[in-house]
């Protein structure tokens, strides 16, 4: 199972990384490499997606399109969005085949080049900016302002009844997956007001108990997704048509049977979606 709890392995190197004579250096470096994504933040992988497929720098350093990830037991690691050849893998497909240092490497190139794609100008007052930081940061060439990437929280939530039961819903778009629900923290939100409200915006359930259980950088663009149980003050499901289309109240036995028989499926090993339900399943939930 993956853990995102444990201290990352990939050092940001923050106090370094302003000085683009340092970050030229570690580019230069015989164990640098560099991992290469295309326009949609797509990585390359060996064959399968079953590793991450990096090759040593062998241009000139440009510290306007080279991201400087960091350091990973003292190897400089980059990224670039450039033409790719070979197997390209988003993290939600083949983040579960990853190592963990892998899967920090690809969470932070899928976040980093897609924040420079969508925000190049200056959001203060719509002037040019160019790169520093190693890529973790602009500055702004009009009114001087550093603008650095936005990190958007989202909460996902397992809710159990007074019987263990889990709610899990789906969209119409994902075939016959359902999952724990979840949903974007609203300005001027706590995360667990936003759970009241997603919950019953979706369902219709009111909510007696919330528990922090984990989180995971989720790079779709640049999401923190911010995982709770909850237990169900009522259990009348009302589903909001636009946000979900199906909704229901499930047993471990009659989820196992459904997924027995294929009519239905679980989010991908690699999601924090999928650590919650295995909690449930396993009976290792605080709401129990």
């Amino acid at each position: 199972m993956i853990n995102w709890a444990t201290a990352s392995d990939l050092d940001r190197v923050d106090h370094h990384r302003g000085s683009t004579e340092w970050v030229a250096g570690l580019w230069r470096a015989d164990d640098a490499k560099l991992l290469k994504l295309d326009n949609e933040s797509n990585f390359t992988t060996n064959t399968g997606g079953s590793k991450l497929r990096m090759t040593r720098p062998f241009v000139e350093f440009d510290s306007q399109r080279h991201r400087l990830l960091g350091l990973l037991n003292g190897s400089p690691i980059f990224a670039v969005e450039t033409a790719t050849d070979g197997e390209l893998h988003s993290l939600r497909d083949v983040g579960h085949q990853l190592t963990d240092n892998e899967r920090d490497i690809a969470a932070a190139a899928t976040a980093v080049t897609q924040w420079h794609r969508m925000e190049p100008m200056c959001p203060q007052c719509g002037g040019g900016t160019k790169v520093i930081n190693g890529g973790f940061a602009r500055h702004c060439l009009v009114c001087e302002r550093d603008h650095f990437p936005r990190t958007d929280p989202a909460v996902i939530v397992a809710v159990v009844d007074q019987s263990d039961r889990l709610l899990l819903g789906g969209q119409e778009k994902w075939g016959n997956r359902v999952s724990v629900l979840a949903g974007f923290v609203e300005t001027g939100e706590s995360l667990e007001q936003s759970i009241h409200r997603e919950i019953g915006e979706e369902v219709d359930i009111s909510l007696s108990a919330v528990t922090y259980f984990g989180s995971q950088p989720w790079p779709f663009p640049r999401s923190l997704m911010v995982g709770f149980f909850a237990r169900a003050a009522t259990t009348d499901i009302c589903i909001d048509a636009d946000e979900i289309a199906y909704a229901d109240w499930f047993t471990r036995e009659g989820l196992q049977a459904k997924l027995n028989s294929g009519e239905l499926s679980l989010p991908g090993r690699s999601s924090i979606a999928s650590r919650l339900i295995q909690a449930w399943v396993d009976g290792d939930n605080p709401q129990h």
